[in-house]
């Protein structure tokens, strides 16, 4: 294994895995020293860790980053909805973000409910609320048990 650890990314940032990244494991600071795509994951190795045993500790542990610089536009960041109330155009309040899954054609909002929304239909996410224009019935059948 040489220290490798394998990482399922669930970032499109690939300078997160570019050696010199810095990643944290809870209060663990982390330097990428190499790291490779490998069957749909990344075997990443850091400084400091150079055999199995070094990288046992972090089985399962979820690794974080620095925040990224973002260009000043309006894209939505799923960080930024994550926790916020979702009304439609009339105010009314259809949930809260419960979490933002990756999908082909757009990126879904997952609701508190289970209802999905895909991102495409929010027309205003400021002051930490999200507004939607959801065709009529899409959201009935985009409900699911969360």
């Amino acid at each position: 294994m040489r220290g490798e650890v394998a990482v399922t990314l669930t970032s499109d940032r690939l300078e997160r895995v570019a050696p010199g990244a810095v990643l944290y494991a809870d209060e663990h600071q982390l330097v990428v020293a190499t790291s490779r795509r490998h069957r749909g994951r990344w075997l990443i190795r850091f400084e400091g860790v150079d055999d199995r045993s070094a990288g046992e500790h972090l089985r399962g542990a979820v690794l974080t980053g620095e925040p990224l610089e973002r260009p000043d536009d309006e894209r939505l960041w799923a960080d930024d909805v994550i926790g916020a109330e979702v009304r439609d155009r009339s105010g009314t309040v259809l949930g809260r973000v419960a979490s933002v899954e990756a999908n082909p054609a757009h990126d879904l909002l997952v609701l508190d409910d289970g209802t999905l929304v895909p991102a495409v239909f929010v027309v205003d996410h400021a002051g930490g609320a999200v507004v939607v224009d959801v065709p009529a019935g899409l959201l009935d059948v985009n409900r699911r048990d969360p």
